[in-house]
């Protein structure tokens, strides 16, 4: 059996296609009783709007696109959580597209949104490159940053202050009686997250007297089996230190893992601190103490930003959202 059509619904209505599809967009030209009749056909019937047709009406496909380095991630799923949250509810349909960790698919998933006919672009995590504004530009859609900013370019974006949260993790280690305080970074690179949370480290030493040291500080890529690596780099090679701070929760736990095989207890013999308040921050034991990144609500106000931008308004704010430090069981207070 065929899906009833906007003609089924005329006949069943008594009314012109015309006035169904008046009805339909909630344009004027029809009384209050034709509207009911229109809306209670449509109800009995089933009947969908072709997307293709609707699209040729507002000029647009009621999709947005977004970019993630790596969709199988718990941080990445958060801030997919928020953005589809908003999408459905506005109406809108979410196409997810898994760049990789470095970035490699990016041009051809831009590529494909563009012959999609998205109605806009939410990039999240990546450093945007100029091969990549570049064929934003070319699609003349709205974009907006989510857990990424761009210092060269006028992109919208939600963010937390990657620097500020950094120092405030690093600080309150310091308060808590360490003196030797160790960090695992990201990428060396990554200028977005891996740079700022560095500087917040090191600024937060210098502003209490400690001596940073290049030998205290390993690099990662925020992922579990790097923070492994590299915190076995630091119990072997650098000089001793009480306390950890991770600039993922994924390395963080790593770490934790690599001090545990090593017969450290914690936070007896070791603190941690991590960085994002991931779900299994939660499970793990001891629990992590964290910094509280709000990822869902930052996808929603991207999706928020995104879709004011499609119908119409001019320009939107960014948004440095608040980080939050969570403390659970993994730092001790010092004697």
């Amino acid at each position: 059996m065929n899906p009833p059509t906007i003609k089924d619904v005329a006949k069943a209505s008594g009314v012109s296609v015309a006035t169904v599809s008046r009805v339909l967009h909630n344009l004027s030209g029809y009384s209050d009783k034709t509207k009911q009749e229109v809306l209670k056909a449509v109800e009995e019937l089933g009947y969908q709007p072709n997307a293709i047709a609707r699209g040729l009406i507002n000029k647009r496909t009621q999709t947005i696109g977004v970019l993630v380095p790596d969709v199988s991630s718990s941080f990445s799923s958060e801030i997919l959580h928020g953005i589809e949250q908003v999408a459905n509810d506005k109406g809108f349909s979410v196409i997810m597209c898994n760049t990789d960790e470095d970035g490699k698919r990016t041009l051809k998933y831009l590529q494909v949104l563009g012959e999609k006919q998205v109605d806009g672009v939410i990039f999240t995590s990546g450093s945007l490159e100029d091969e990549y504004y570049k064929l934003l530009k070319q699609m003349r859609v709205p974009v907006v940053l989510v857990n990424t900013l761009s210092h060269k370019h006028a992109i919208p974006y939600v963010k937390v202050d990657d620097r500020q949260a950094s120092y405030h993790a690093t600080e309150y280690l310091i308060r808590k009686g360490h003196r030797n305080i160790a960090m695992i970074c990201g990428t060396i690179t990554d200028a977005i997250a891996g740079v700022p949370r560095l500087e917040g480290y090191r600024q937060a030493l210098e502003d209490h007297g400690l001596e940073y040291m290049d030998s205290r500080v390993g690099y990662g890529n925020f992922r579990l089996d790097m923070g492994r690596e590299a915190m076995k780099k630091l119990l072997d090679e650098a000089p001793p230190f009480t306390a950890l701070f991770a600039a993922s929760d994924e390395m963080a736990i790593g770490a934790m893992g690599e001090a545990l095989e090593r017969g450290l207890k914690i936070p007896e013999d070791m603190s941690i601190i991590g960085y994002d308040d991931l779900v299994f921050s939660r499970m793990v034991f001891p629990p992590l103490t964290t910094i509280h990144q709000p990822l869902p609500m930052m996808g929603r106000m991207a999706s928020e930003m995104l879709i004011q931008l499609i119908e119409g308004t001019d320009q939107v704010s960014s948004s440095i959202v608040s980080h939050q430090l969570i403390e659970r069981q993994t730092v001790r207070q010092m004697p």
